[in-house]
């Protein structure tokens, strides 16, 4: 499958996610998520956290490939996390895989057909900001869309918004308790500007310094494509990268996806504490 601009929408529209969604209730039941989560690389441990889980390969799942990238298990889990229901990506495709925008946001069109109306994404991102350090965990606020491709072109799917209104991608009702249960917890938390590129190659020094003037304070390689989709079914969005390391030409060494599982090692407890208590206290 070749990268593209997103024209599959119709391939991975709401037909499809329909057909996911019903194959993910047969094995399941039916389920009433309190939210939606996406676990970004070397995150995925918080799914050790979900009780009663019931776990499901990608590839059972009508429409997904299998996830191919370390750190990556590609499972969807269903299960009870801090009191509440949840439905959990342990894993994410990217279109750096080969994938088109359309399928990069495809999940979240299951995850909306199973009935998720708050999504929480995560991801682990290379700091720009010059204060930010790795280990850090970075509330997303807004980002940029520097993959130049949008996973909603094409014909427009049943329920989606033809312009979706992208002036608060990110939930300001949601940020805020997330601060709130990092300040109960004591758990440091960091905020800005999530660059999203298409990758997979690092970035050079001075796409990072350009990055930085257009006013990203971290840089990545996915979740925009997932929450350009959310917003386009109406669902509201919260996220956190953990920033892993520094970027290129700030990071005194060279960068490797090694680091990115190390660092994100040792935030588990902290990531995975505060996300716990933030889904249990979801109305």
């Amino acid at each position: 499958m070749s990268v593209h601009d997103g024209s599959g929408a119709g391939k991975y529209g709401a037909s499809a996610a329909a057909l996911a969604a019903d194959t993910i209730r047969r094995r399941v039941g039916d389920i009433d998520p309190a939210a939606a989560i996406i676990l970004g690389s070397g995150l995925g441990g918080l799914a050790n956290r979900i009780r009663d889980a019931v776990a499901i390969s990608f590839a059972e799942v009508p429409g997904f490939p299998s996830a191919t990238v370390v750190g990556h298990a590609g499972k969807l889990i269903v299960g009870t996390l801090g009191g509440r229901k949840v439905v959990t990506l342990a894993g994410r495709f990217h279109m750096y895989e080969g994938h088109d925008a359309a399928l990069a946001g495809f999940p979240v069109r299951v995850l909306h057909a199973l009935g998720a109306r708050t999504l929480f994404v995560s991801n682990a991102a290379g700091g720009i900001k010059r204060t930010f350090r790795p280990g850090d965990l970075m509330l997303i606020r807004d980002h940029l869309n520097l993959m130049f491709r949008s996973p909603i072109v094409g014909a427009l799917e049943p329920g989606d918004v033809r312009f979706p209104d992208m002036s608060a991608p990110y939930d300001a009702t949601l940020a805020q308790q997330l601060r709130d249960v990092a300040l109960e917890l004591r758990t440091p938390l960091v905020e800005g500007v999530y660059g999203g590129l298409l990758g997979p190659a690092y970035e050079t020094p001075a796409e990072v310094r350009m990055l930085g003037i257009l006013g990203a304070d971290a840089v990545g390689m996915s979740t925009v494509p997932e929450v350009i989709v959310a917003r386009t079914l109406g669902m509201r969005v919260a996220g956190i990268s953990c920033i892993t390391n520094l970027a290129s030409g700030i990071s005194p060494h060279p960068l490797s996806h090694a680091e990115v599982i190390e660092t994100t090692n040792l935030v588990a407890e902290r990531f995975e504490s505060l996300v716990e208590r933030w889904v249990g206290g979801l109305e």
